[in-house]
């Protein structure tokens, strides 16, 4: 059973109202969100609140909103964040990005999202579980992610993306509809050389050449972090 709470360096998690617990592949979008000259920010689907708090601590300066569906999940982002030493900066809206959009935010600088992603596999009994793990029309689409990118990131703003490879592909092509296109990539490995687990992938409205990069969370032949992983989360993990 899952822990009720995750307890970080400079904030707590809790989360026994939310479907999606604190999860490393979701740390790894948080540490790694190229986030340093953003002033405003938004965090899609928030669920703990995670993200959008790993932001504040990152970037003493930002403004950060997040959007989360499910009303248990967004009161307890909302407490959440309220416990945190960055209440002022953060803002949760209980809503869909639909109804989120039609209120005509600002522009943003950066847009963060670890989307659902499991289109075609068996559902869940659990219905807020199944909100935040599986795409469908009146939930969260990838469609509809990349078009509330483009029409409100700023000219140079970014989008970063957290998704398996074969649902990256699927979002790459409906973020080329969009008219946003890949300009990083993140590859997160179980260990170095084994299959990828996860792509962290940074979009813009201007085309460019593709970084790539690598990252083990595990060491070769010991279940130890890697020190890549080490240096990454140690602002955040209570025991790096």
């Amino acid at each position: 059973m899952a822990n009720s709470y995750f307890q970080f360096k400079q904030f707590r998690i809790e989360q026994d109202q939310c479907a999606m617990k604190v999860c490393t592949d979701a740390c790894v979008l948080g540490a790694t969100a190229d986030v340093a000259s953003a002033t405003r920010l938004l965090d899609i689907g928030t669920g703990t609140g995670l993200l959008a708090l790993m932001v504040a601590q990152r970037n003493p300066s930002a403004y950060i909103e997040a959007v989360e569906i499910d009303e248990a999940a967004a009161a307890q982002a909302a407490a959440n964040i309220a416990a945190s030493p960055w209440a002022s900066r953060l803002t949760i809206h209980a809503q869909s990005l639909r109804a989120f959009a039609a209120t005509q935010p600002a522009a943003f600088d950066h847009i963060l999202c670890n989307p659902p992603f499991f289109r075609n596999a068996l559902r869940s009994p659990d219905a807020a579980r199944t909100t935040a793990r599986h795409t469908a029309d009146d939930t969260l689409a990838f469609e509809e992610i990349t078009e509330f990118a483009h029409r409100f990131l700023t000219p140079d703003g970014k989008l970063t993306v957290l998704l398996p490879p074969p649902e990256m592909q699927q979002f790459e092509r409906a973020a080329a509809v969009a008219s946003l296109y890949p300009v990083s990539r993140l590859v997160v490995h179980h260990r170095a050389g084994s299959k990828p687990l996860r792509h962290i992938t940074t979009f813009s409205h201007q085309p460019q050449a593709i970084t790539q990069q690598n990252l083990a969370i595990y060491a070769d032949h010991a279940e130890v972090y890697s020190d890549d992983f080490q240096r990454l989360l140690s602002p955040f993990y209570l025991y790096l």
